[in-house]
């Protein structure tokens, strides 16, 4: 079991930045990868980006070049840094750990979310 908190998400006009941090906790030896998610009003959870723990690091592709996913491996926490917001980014992010069970069963773990509100 993995523990995922979320903190940085907030109001910010169009244009701005923000950056979002996850930290983990519990059994974060067995994490392999942790990322991002958002879900819109109305809309399904997508994927914003992912990091492995070696650091490769994976974009939806709406989220490329504005968007920088992060990771501080000596703290267990990854961030989310977001340029040139847009009122469309609005959303409430989630922060997920993907890790391998004790019979290498696959194992996802999610973060209550953080809204974060873009004004135009």
């Amino acid at each position: 079991q993995v523990q995922l908190v979320e903190s940085g998400g907030g109001l910010v006009q169009a244009g701005g930045s923000l950056t979002l941090s996850c930290a983990a906790s519990g059994r974060i030896f067995r994490i392999n990868r942790m990322g991002w998610y958002r879900q819109a009003p109305g809309k399904q959870r997508e994927l914003v980006a992912t990091i492995t723990v070696l650091g490769r690091t994976n974009y939806a592709d709406s989220m490329k070049g504005r968007f920088t996913i992060s990771r501080d491996g000596a703290k267990n926490t990854v961030y989310l840094r977001m340029n040139s917001l847009k009122p469309e980014d609005t959303a409430v992010y989630y922060c997920s750990a993907d890790s391998t069970g004790s019979s290498y069963e696959p194992l996802r773990d999610w973060g209550q979310g953080t809204q974060v509100t873009v004004s135009s």
